[in-house]
């Protein structure tokens, strides 16, 4: 006999979903037996827009090198922050030695 679950509530929005969920037992709500694997490579992450000012000749440059990419310098500039988040990261791994 299939046991019964609890009616996931609704969320106002994300940080009142993420702190329920911080405390709550998924399992009343879920069976977690029938679940099937999904890819989620299509989801976008969440934004957050945040303001940054620069001095004018960064801002400048930036424009003329996203002009010769064909991309606005916003998108340069989040590809730029990506890269090298991510060899701070690699550089922390590889420095971490237990």
């Amino acid at each position: 006999m299939a046991s019964i679950r609890k009616k996931i509530p609704t969320f106002t929005n994300e940080d009142e979903e993420r702190e329920y969920w911080s405390t709550a037992d998924s399992t009343e709500y879920i069976d977690w037996s029938k679940a099937k694997e999904r890819s989620l490579s299509h989801l976008k992450p969440t934004l957050r827009t945040i303001s940054v000012s620069l001095p004018e000749f960064v801002v400048a440059e930036l424009t003329r090198l996203a002009q010769k990419r064909d991309v606005s310098y916003e998108s340069l500039l989040k590809t730029y922050l990506v890269d090298r988040i991510q060899a701070e990261i690699a550089a922390e791994k590889r420095s971490f030695r237990p």
